[in-house]
């Protein structure tokens, strides 16, 4: 999968999933159900917290600066915003190419590069450890309890 399509499923994973919560939302509000909403945010926090780990990965390949890199992240914050920060990145070439630090290409330097020349080496390694933490994560957040009390 190139860094293209990984970034861009992500992106839409995240505009879904915020559609999702929303709807369970207005749901809510509007006294038809509150049981949507419990499953929707917890599906969306998991999507919004892979979505920033692939934001990352995608941008220490492609070498985005560092403001690409945290409007990107910030993204994922503003309902369906994903979906416009990965056109324009498409479209100025931005999300082109392979994985440069896969085996045989780019040597890493640095740490982080290091790291993504190890996921790209170990694939299935990598995504059980990147499902393990996000999970540990999403479930840390889970215990805290909701961004904002209800009332």
């Amino acid at each position: 999968m190139s860094p293209r399509t990984l970034f861009r499923t992500f992106a839409f994973a995240e505009l879904v999933t915020w559609a999702g919560l929303i709807t369970a939302l207005i749901l809510r509000g509007t006294g038809v159900t509150d049981a949507l909403v419990r499953p929707a945010g917890g599906v969306h926090g998991f999507v919004f917290l892979s979505y920033a780990v692939i934001t990352v990965f995608v941008w220490v390949n492609q070498r985005w600066n560092i403001g690409a890199g945290i409007l990107g992240l910030i993204s994922a914050v503003v309902p369906f915003a994903t979906l416009p920060f990965e056109l324009v990145m498409d479209r100025k070439g931005k999300l082109q190419g392979v994985w440069r630090l896969a085996p045989g290409r780019d040597e890493p330097r640095g740490f982080v590069e290091h790291v993504q020349a190890w996921v790209l080496r170990h694939p299935f390694l990598a995504i059980l450890i990147l499902v393990v933490g996000v999970t540990a994560a999403f479930s840390l957040l889970l215990w805290m309890g909701p961004p904002v009390p209800r009332a």
